[in-house]
């Protein structure tokens, strides 16, 4: 019964006192912040895709794919991060593994000769510098600490 109950008490979502602590606050608006203009800029990107669509050169099926699947990302990690605003402990751990694994991935994007077009790899260096700062507020030790199992 104590291991039933001590595993449940892990999964408990963060208290509202240590939420609305102003520190708390504060790193949550400005990670909801930056992972809104995340979003905001793959999605217009996406339109941009579109508008571009029948330019091959700015536009192949890489563009496409990757540019679906970062509006995709985008959206879970905004989701992740309000969640996380509110004391959910998986959407925290959600939102710390999806903003590290983004990074990596849009390094690779950048670095891969001729598979995008520049505009694209300039768009994903804007889009790496704000997850970078996500990765940053969210796996420093304030918010560690705030989510970790009691």
């Amino acid at each position: 019964m104590n291991a039933a109950r001590s595993s449940h008490t892990a999964a408990a979502p963060v208290s509202a006192e240590h939420l609305d602590h102003p520190r708390s606050l504060a790193a949550f608006r400005s990670t909801k912040l930056l992972v809104g203009g995340y979003l905001g800029i793959s999605v217009l990107t996406l339109v941009a895709i579109v508008l571009l669509r029948n330019d091959s050169a700015d536009v192949n099926a890489a563009v496409w794919v990757r540019g679906a699947i970062v509006v995709a990302s985008a959206l879970v990690t905004y989701l992740c991060a309000v969640r996380a605003a509110r004391g959910s402990r998986s959407a925290y751990r959600r939102l710390r593994v999806i903003s590290g694994v983004m990074i990596v991935a849009i390094a690779a994007i950048i670095a891969l000769p001729g598979a995008f077009p520049v505009w694209m790899k300039a768009e994903q260096a804007v889009c790496g510098v704000l997850l970078i700062a996500v990765a940053t507020l969210v796996n420093g030790k304030y918010l560690r600490s705030l989510f970790a199992a009691k």
